[in-house]
């Protein structure tokens, strides 16, 4: 995993500062370098369904695709975290057509997911195309389309970076959510007042990601047979997880965290004996108790 290229294969350096951990800049391998650098996304796949929409509509649309992946992939999202090597995945369902503003539009959903625990599904996109033109990426002007892969973008990366650092991500959340706010007072104010919505919820969700933040340092931690340390993150993750519970019980996005990893989570829990932590997320996220549960019966004497 990429990730874990720049990751882990790169040197990380750890200060304890006032008792708080915090994780000082990467120095990167040589050999990684011009494989990490402004490499927020460093792939990602478009797939588009269009036979909802006429032949006409289908031709302004063909060179959508690669637009779409060369705005992620070429836009230098923020100079400070440049070595993040997200895999992105984007389908795009188009619904039909309007006319709005005077202005042919297309109406979409659209679905980001990434090859880690991130996926957001949007239902109320609609945006016009010009073929002969470019995405860019502009954080203050509002343009429908560039506006709204912009949004998700920054969601994306909040997300990533918050398993770097504990809710590092916040700059981008509040870019997402400025974004956010001038669609909603746009002439094509579609789906953004949920955009907000989806911002401010995920954004106040701190034991999501406190737990998301301690699984990855935990992981790491385990790798490098660090064992009592990932006991400790581990045991944070827990913690985040009962946060969210106590708030909401179901809540879909910790849900989703916890199905990506479900299996690798009890893989090991069940190394390091943590039993009770394997009986307290089959209580917590019953959706994976088969998963967990096997994590017990298969426990080693």
């Amino acid at each position: 995993m990429l990730k874990y290229t720049c990751h882990s294969l790169g040197l990380v350096l750890f200060s304890n500062i006032m008792g708080n951990w915090i994780i000082n800049r990467y120095i990167i391998l040589p050999a990684l370098l011009a494989t990490c650098l402004n490499a927020q996304f460093t792939t990602v796949n478009v797939t588009m369904e269009d036979r909802l929409l006429k032949n006409d509509d289908r031709q302004v649309l063909l060179p959508l695709n690669n637009e779409i992946e060369r705005f992620f992939i070429n836009t230098t999202w923020d100079e400070d975290w440049d070595d993040l090597g997200i895999e992105l995945n984007v389908q795009v369902i188009f619904q039909g057509t309007a006319v709005k503003n005077g202005m042919d539009t297309f109406l979409a959903q659209v679905l980001f997911s990434t090859k880690t625990d991130q996926r957001f599904f949007d239902n109320s996109l609609q945006f016009y195309f010009n073929p002969g033109g470019s995405l860019y990426y502009d954080p203050v002007m509002f343009e429908p389309l560039p506006s709204f892969l912009s949004f998700y973008g920054n969601m994306i990366l909040a997300g990533e970076i918050d398993t770097y650092q504990p809710n590092e991500g916040s700059k981008q959340y509040e870019l997402a959510r400025s974004i956010a706010l001038r669609g909603s007072a746009s002439n094509f104010s579609m789906g953004w007042s949920k955009r907000i919505q989806l911002t401010d919820n995920i954004s106040t969700n701190y034991g999501l990601r406190k737990a998301r933040f301690a699984y990855y340092y935990g992981l790491e931690l385990f790798e490098n047979g660090e064992i009592e340390e990932s006991i400790k993150k581990f045991k944070e993750m827990m913690a985040g997880i009962d946060e969210v519970y106590d708030r909401i019980p179901r809540e879909h996005y910790t849900l989703y965290f916890l199905k990506s990893h479900a299996t690798e989570i009890t893989q090991i829990l069940q190394i390091l004996r943590q039993t009770t932590m394997i009986e307290d997320l089959i209580e917590l996220d019953p959706s994976n108790k088969d998963i967990y549960a096997k994590g017990l019966k298969d426990k080693s004497p």
